[in-house]
């Protein structure tokens, strides 16, 4: 008899859940109520409200004073580990965007289909700025960071316009397509293959900034990882 070696395995449904709630909140625009969770995912409420409450004893979602949670803690320490080589380039040339555009920048890799939020770091000095955690995903054919991750590959005749424009320019531009109101610029860091490693982007409220003078700081971010990583 051959050994089973768990790929026919059925999966855990109590885990499936729980990382459909991580993934909501990951992506949702603000603290979510339990209901509005449970909703999102398909989920009885009372089911919803235990996962919670176990996700929070283990920091990975937390609660708010009206009892609305989003991501915790805790995610951005399991973030910590992942591709730390790649985090450990980019740090310091995010730091430095953030000090120099009053804008949150941060680091996304490619995950299948989507564009997965590895590390961010928000500005110290300025009134106001965009928080983005650890951990947001989207599909990477929309927003700026998806656009840089897909910018190295081959043209195809299918390729949005803002592709095609980011192919041209070295970065790519996206307003509100992920979060509405917010602009996002990003560029790939490119790997020795010339594909994309990942991509270095800021968010911004769309408030009149010189994109152009934005996107090419921050292609010049890109660039320094890349040859960090060398």
């Amino acid at each position: 008899m051959a050994a089973d070696d768990g790929a026919s395995a059925p999966q855990s449904q109590t885990l499936d859940r729980g990382l459909r709630i991580l993934e909501h909140l990951a992506t949702a625009a603000a603290p979510q109520p339990v209901a509005e969770v449970a909703a999102a995912v398909g989920l009885h409420r009372s089911i919803a409200y235990r996962l919670l409450r176990t996700l929070e004893d283990h920091q990975l979602v937390e609660r708010d004073t009206a009892g609305r949670y989003r991501l915790g803690l805790g995610m951005a320490a399991l973030a910590r580990g992942v591709r730390t080589d790649l985090q450990a380039a980019a740090l310091p040339r995010l730091d430095a965007l953030a000090a120099e555009l009053g804008m949150t920048a941060f680091l996304v890799v490619r995950a299948g289909d989507e564009a997965v939020t590895v590390v961010s770091v928000e500005p110290h000095d300025t009134t106001a700025h965009v928080a983005y955690r650890p951990g947001t995903r989207h599909p990477v054919d929309r927003g700026a960071p998806g656009l840089a991750l897909l910018l190295p590959q081959p043209p195809s005749p299918g390729d949005r316009a803002e592709l095609v424009e980011a192919r041209r320019l070295g970065w790519a531009s996206s307003y509100g397509e992920v979060i509405p109101g917010l602009r996002s610029v990003a560029a790939p860091v490119l790997g020795p293959d010339g594909g994309a490693r990942a991509a270095i982007a800021v968010v911004h409220v769309d408030d009149g900034a010189d994109t152009d003078r934005v996107g090419r700081t921050v292609a010049a971010a890109a660039a320094q990882v890349a040859a960090a990583l060398r």
